[in-house]
């Protein structure tokens, strides 16, 4: 599992605390500084930050600096959702604060509430038993099932994305996205941009609060236990169809195993208490009243082809100096062509 230690860099050095403080004092109820910071090493998007004072700690998320993609990185977005979801079903840090002044430290920030949990960098979680393993998998199936049964109306996010079919928006802004962080013409990517817009299914109806990027490293769970304490890194939410988050999740299973990979490739999985891809998907219609779904291959296949996107991204903000963490964002573009590839195959299916 992996601890608070495991995830933290020595400083913030890069981070004004001054300058957080000062902002913070007349406008944080209960705040007092000094402010120490350290920064995250996890994570190739919103740098993120904790923050040490003499009464307590909060987190601190960013705007990377420098040129930045029209659109990306709005931790605007990611406040004003987590925001709305208090008292609903799905748990959230609570937001204390949004500075969307970038003169204060450079960029947009907001400082949220720290949570005193454990997270794990992979599904496989070898610190724990098979039935703790099979326990947490199923707590982030219900939460997954919770975030896209909530009411957007009723939580003021009706208006949090725009209408029409989803996965046509999204397949049509990824390769816009791709397209302006494109190093080199990979002919595995443009095979699969051409083939997803032939294989999408019609509208369904469905429109749900989604993720974006709903994985098992971006939700935090109880120390002495297995439920779950809250779902962050909100940046790719929007209002669109639910099972583009359900995809993600089968996605990420189908990669290698350890801190590399963060899958299941190749594992036994009832050895070690986990559910099969199918397992988890029945689990998963049963607690939101679904039959089933068809051509799932096309969900999945999506998954993959939006993951290579964001990793061009990354590889790209890497060679341009904006990077959190670049020596990383240099090794995550390379595997693009292998995420292009596995998106072709799972549209075979």
């Amino acid at each position: 599992m992996a601890q608070e230690s495991d995830v933290l860099g020595q400083g913030g050095q890069d981070l004004d605390t001054d300058a957080v403080a000062a902002y913070l004092e007349n406008r944080l109820e209960g705040f007092r500084g000094p402010v120490a910071a350290r920064k995250f090493e996890t994570g190739q998007s919103n740098p993120t930050y904790l923050l040490e004072t003499p009464g307590q700690r909060y987190v601190l998320r960013r705007k990377p600096m420098g040129a930045i993609l029209k659109s990306a990185h709005a931790v605007e977005r990611e406040f004003r959702v987590q925001q709305a979801l208090g008292g609903t079903q799905v748990p959230v840090p609570r937001m204390h604060l949004l500075c969307e002044d970038p003169e204060v430290i450079g960029s947009a920030f907001y400082v949220m509430e720290h949570l005193d949990g454990r997270n794990f960098a992979e599904p496989l979680m070898p610190d724990l038993d098979a039935e703790a393993r099979g326990a947490v998998i199923d707590e982030m199936n219900r939460v997954l099932a919770a975030l896209h049964e909530v009411d957007i109306e009723a939580a003021g996010l009706d208006d949090f994305g725009p209408g029409g079919n989803y996965f046509e928006r999204q397949i049509a802004r990824w390769t816009k996205q791709y397209r302006a962080a494109e190093t080199q013409s990979l002919p595995e990517m443009e095979e699969l941009i051409a083939a997803l817009p032939a294989a999408l299914p019609g509208d369904d109806g469905q429109r749900t609060l989604v993720h974006g990027d709903y994985r098992i490293d971006n939700l935090m769970f109880r120390r002495d236990g297995t439920g779950c304490l809250g779902v962050l890194d909100w940046e790719l939410s929007t209002i669109g169809h639910p099972y583009a988050d359900l995809a993600a999740v089968i996605m990420q299973w189908q990669l290698p195993p350890g801190r590399e990979g963060r899958g299941l490739a190749g594992i036994r999985r009832a050895e070690f208490g986990l559910p099969e891809d199918a397992a988890f998907i029945e689990a998963y219609c049963r607690r939101r009243d679904i039959a089933g779904i068809e051509r799932f291959g096309f969900y999945l296949s999506f998954a993959f082809f939006r993951m290579a996107g964001i990793l061009q991204g990354v590889y790209k903000r890497a060679l341009d100096g904006n990077a959190s963490n670049p020596e990383h964002g240099f090794k995550l573009g390379g595997y693009v062509p292998t995420f292009a590839q596995m998106g072709l195959r799972a549209l075979e299916r």
